[in-house]
């Protein structure tokens, strides 16, 4: 099929190749403009641009598609349908038209579970068992379109956000060209989300990652693994900011007030929650990189020890 790509982080690269590998047409790739980065901050492309480019495939940038001439442009691409994959930007229904097929988006979610902006975080941390990706015919609406095609995959008791996103991005690229040899077929039919059964997946921000001791142990190492790499998770013990990048929710309850250091080992520094306790097995001490808790103490490091309250 002829088909126009917009999409713009390294979520949407793999889906890129899949469609180029499958011998698709790409009229063109369309992804957000480069934007400032570093030390310099000059205008770094995305990683979707990145790819284009060195695959030789037409890229464009407009900064939106709410005006005439790149409603235009994009016509005249005369696609069969277009590929959507965190994209970035908003289409208005002039956009969504233009494809013969219209517009399909792969969402990293069992729609309706999770509209929005961080469906894959936002399932961990609510400890859904399963998650996937949905093709999904678009409209105006947040993810609100008719459901053509589902991919499950289970959510692992050590899954990250880091590994999720992985694993779901290459299943969006094998499930995007199912659903494209379907379409060819005229085999692929639009199922009505149940609006009842939606959550919204927020956009992520850094001050979700401050821990709530008085939360539980379990919910707690869910926001963990959630928020790992980014925007990560963290906890203050005076003017010291110690980030969390790995942590096991413990079953041995504690008397200590949420949030005490109760034991120190070399497997792990253990902290008193609302309920349960959490033990920290990976982390930053300011000005540090991440390390073991083993690596921590063969450093003697006095920071974490019985009896520190952390907030």
């Amino acid at each position: 099929m002829r088909v126009i790509f917009m999409g713009t982080p390294d979520f949407s690269v793999p889906v890129l190749d899949a469609l180029v590998l499958a011998g698709h047409e790409i009229a063109a790739v369309y992804c957000q403009p480069p934007r400032p980065a570093g030390r310099g901050k000059k205008p770094r492309p995305s990683p979707v641009q990145q790819r284009a480019e060195e695959i030789g495939l037409l890229v464009r940038h407009p900064a939106s598609l709410k005006h005439p001439e790149p409603q235009e442009e994009f016509s005249e691409l005369d696609a069969d349908a277009a590929v959507v994959v965190a994209y970035g930007l908003i289409l208005p229904q002039v956009i969504l038209d233009a494809p013969k097929q219209g517009c399909l988006n792969i969402h990293a979610s069992l729609l309706p579970r999770w509209r929005g902006a961080a469906p894959i975080q936002r399932a961990i941390a609510a400890g859904d068992t399963e998650t996937g990706i949905t093709i999904m015919q678009m409209d105006e609406g947040l993810d609100t379109g008719a459901m053509l095609l589902k991919s499950l995959t289970t959510i692992e008791d050590n899954d990250t956000g880091g590994s999720l996103h992985d694993r779901l991005a290459e299943l969006g690229g094998q499930a995007i060209i199912k659903a494209l040899e379907l379409l060819q077929k005229g085999e692929l039919t639009g199922e009505p989300q149940n609006d009842q059964l939606a959550c919204y997946a927020s956009k992520l921000s850094k001050t979700e990652g401050h821990i709530d001791w008085a939360a539980d142990a379990i919910a707690i190492e869910r926001l963990v693994r959630a928020f790992n790499p980014w925007p990560g998770t963290y906890t203050d013990l005076g003017d010291q900011r110690i980030r969390i990048h790995e942590a096991q929710a413990l079953v041995t309850a504690s008397d200590a007030f949420p949030g005490t250091v109760v034991q120190r080992d070399r497997d792990g520094i253990d902290i008193a929650c609302g309920n349960g306790t959490l033990r920290i097995t990976r982390l930053q001490l300011p000005g540090s990189r991440a390390q073991s808790v083993n690596d921590l103490i063969n450093g003697g490091k006095e920071l974490l020890m019985p009896g520190q309250e952390l907030r």
